[in-house]
């Protein structure tokens, strides 16, 4: 099997628990900054101790630990909003918001790292986009859960467009020790901040929430990203996350599942899935060809 053959199933098995993550966050009684606290505390538990066996800290210039602990800022931003979506409103609105991921990436990639604009992949941005909005009919009862979950998506773009700068100078296991280090940080600051100006209580987990924690953690974020950093080294970060378009229609099959919800999917739903898989095979087959006439 080619390298490239294991990053595309790497890639997708990482968007299948990317989209278990939703189903599981509505399992969690917990809000969006605890939920995802708890998340980062559980992950760096598991990850710090093999980082410190297996690497040297001294390897990673000082700049580039700050430079990846901000990125673990970003992505608890992105957590929060995109938890905080599914309890604003619900796992289906969560995730087809999360969807505007590969169209931000276009959007936004030539303008961080002053490259010009791939047409070919702000097209199939687009194309993705459209699939998206025929899989929801938007109502207006979840317009602030639509609003954080746009935020969300905004974010996930932007962490990992510079993830992708960093696949090729560390390992995958530092480069999710170091982010999930910020992150944990970053969160704990403004729950003490928070504690202290409202007078508030410190949220501890259920015994039930300390099980779904748990998976959530170790299946849907230690081995997830390791699946999607280890994916990053062969692939770009657009393919990547046009590629987590299909992030919804696992996430709402599964909460349909689970939570028994009798959705309306009609004629839609089936077009918009279809034109998802199509802007998914569409970069496919983009990337592939590039490859060969490399």
């Amino acid at each position: 099997m080619s390298s490239l053959k294991r990053s595309f199933i790497q890639l997708h098995v990482f968007v299948f628990l990317a989209g278990l993550t939703a189903p599981l966050g509505n399992l969690i009684q917990l809000n969006g900054l605890y939920l995802v606290f708890y998340r980062m505390l559980l992950t760096v538990l598991a990850l710090v101790p093999i980082y410190l066996l297996h690497q040297s800290p001294n390897h990673v210039t000082l700049k580039d630990k700050v430079r990846l602990m901000l990125i673990g800022v970003l992505i608890a931003i992105h957590w929060v909003c995109f938890y905080g979506s599914i309890k604003l409103a619900n796992v289906s609105v969560a995730l087809v918001c999360i969807s505007c991921v590969g169209l931000f990436t276009a959007i936004l990639e030539p303008f961080i790292f002053k490259t010009k604009f791939i047409w070919s992949e702000l097209l199939i941005g687009l194309l993705s986009l459209i699939g998206i909005l025929c899989i929801f009919q938007f109502d207006i009862q979840f317009r602030t859960g639509i609003l954080v979950g746009l935020i969300s998506s905004l974010f996930a773009s932007i962490f990992t467009i510079y993830n992708k700068r960093l696949t090729t100078q560390y390992s995958t296991q530092t480069i999710q020790t170091f982010e999930m280090l910020g992150g944990l940080g970053f969160l704990t600051i403004v729950i003490l901040g928070i504690k202290n100006y409202q007078h508030s209580n410190f949220i501890v987990p259920t015994q039930s929430d300390w099980f779904w924690l748990i998976i959530l953690s170790m299946v849907c974020t230690v081995l997830a990203n390791y699946l999607m950093l280890s994916a990053l080294k062969k692939i770009s970060a657009f393919t990547l996350n046009v590629s987590l378009n299909l992030e919804p229609v696992y996430g709402i099959i599964i909460a349909i599942i689970l939570f028994q919800e009798h959705k309306q999917m009609g004629m839609g739903f089936y077009i918009g899935m279809s034109l998802i898989a199509i802007s998914v095979l569409l970069q496919m087959l983009r990337v592939l060809r590039q490859q060969k006439t490399k």
